[in-house]
């Protein structure tokens, strides 16, 4: 059984950073793609961005340019640099990991909020 928990959320202002980490605890699993959405109160929840195992990226439009996502392998951690905040980034983020054990199942984090202000 795999369990993801989230950290680095917070406040800050318009213009800010913050880095965002997700790991996957457990063991007897292989993690195959990782990660972020984000949701605000009355909308869906929507994706980040996304990286497989291999490496490879994908990002919202709205975030490509400011947003990073990365992975270390070794430590079941992804990780997500956001620069150039904006207050329409304000949202909880979930980080979610596409995870084999067995069968292949969909695990999400519990969630950070990150506040920007303007």
């Amino acid at each position: 059984q795999a369990r993801l928990v989230e950290s680095g959320g917070g406040l800050v202002q318009d213009g800010g950073s913050l880095r965002l980490s997700c790991t996957a605890s457990g063991s007897g699993f292989i993690i195959n793609a990782m990660g972020w959405h984000r949701q605000v109160p009355g909308k869906q929840r929507e994706l980040v961005a996304k990286i497989t195992s291999g490496g490879s990226t994908l990002y919202a439009d709205s975030v490509k340019g400011r947003f990073t996502i990365s992975r270390d392998n070794a430590k079941n951690t992804v990780y997500l640099q956001m620069n150039n905040l904006k207050p329409e980034d304000t949202a909880v983020y979930y980080c979610n990991a596409e995870i084999w054990t067995t069968w292949k199942q969909v695990y999400w984090g519990q969630g950070t909020q990150v506040t920007v202000s303007s």
